[in-house]
């Protein structure tokens, strides 16, 4: 079982990594397609909406198995990007705890296989796939949702985590990037290793024979979970220290170079 994620993995995160589309070198497609050629189960792990994952899919010609998207809350279907599973969380609380500690916040909550809800304009890749609808917060709070973005306009990636880190919103997991002012909320419990951790029981898959790649923060748990974990020459130094390997950066095609030793 192979995991991948996509942003920063399968190709170079740039600004706008977590916009459109962006498309795979030829040399990671044509390791990611060999490895799935020998019958491997080639997952692909990431925080995106299921629907800004198909085109990925479509990308590698993955027609099958499964894919985790929204760091863990929810697993599809390769072929069909149907919902085989997810886990979801109320926003009344913590939308009323984030207003009093971050009051100009834009909220995006995922309506899983369809879209966003979102309380304002965001350039994000949720919002370039499937409906967007512009909602009141409080029409918001009224909802749930597999995973919450929160994003803080005119501050930085380190503010917004200090502001997060220091409190804790019960019944939530939240995970911050420090390059850029966001942070993904889910359900507590919620992570890409744990639904990983089920599916590789469901497709009867050694814990020995698992291999999981990736480059940010929210990848710790999966590469910690994995027998091998890589992480990419661009992750941030706490993922590199927990990792069983360091391959170059995606700019550098470091995933074809690190598959390429264990699928010629």
């Amino acid at each position: 079982m192979v995991v991948l994620d996509i942003d920063g993995t399968l190709h170079a995160a740039s600004d706008s990594h977590r916009r459109a589309h962006q498309s795979i070198s030829v040399a990671v497609r044509a390791a990611v397609r060999a490895v799935a050629r020998t019958g491997t189960h080639v997952v692909l792990c990431t925080g995106r909406l299921s629907t800004a994952t198909l085109p990925f899919l479509r990308e590698l010609e993955i027609s099958a198995g499964f894919a985790v998207c929204s760091n863990g809350a929810v697993l599809i279907d390769a072929a069909t990007g149907r919902i085989v599973e997810q886990v979801v969380f109320s926003l009344a609380a913590p939308i009323a705890v984030l207003r009093g500690w971050l009051p100009d916040a834009v909220f995006v909550a995922e309506d899983p296989g369809v879209g966003v809800w979102a309380t304002g304009v965001i350039d994000d890749a949720d919002t370039h796939y499937g409906a967007v609808t512009l909602v009141e917060v409080d029409e918001l709070a009224a909802a749930s949702t597999t995973r919450l973005a929160v994003h803080w306009p005119g501050h930085s990636g380190p503010e917004l985590s200090d502001a997060l880190s220091n409190n804790a919103i019960l019944n939530v997991r939240c995970c911050c990037y420090t390059d850029e002012p966001i942070a993904d909320l889910t359900a507590a419990g919620v992570t890409k290793a744990a639904m990983l951790e089920r599916l590789r029981v469901q497709l009867g898959v050694a814990a020995s024979e698992t291999l999981a790649v990736g480059d940010g923060v929210n990848d710790i748990e999966m590469l910690i979970w994995a027998a091998h974990g890589v992480a990419m020459g661009n992750s941030p130094a706490s993922v590199q220290a927990i990792a069983d390997e360091i391959c170059p950066s995606a700019a550098d095609d470091g995933l074809a170079i690190a598959l390429s030793r264990w699928f010629r």
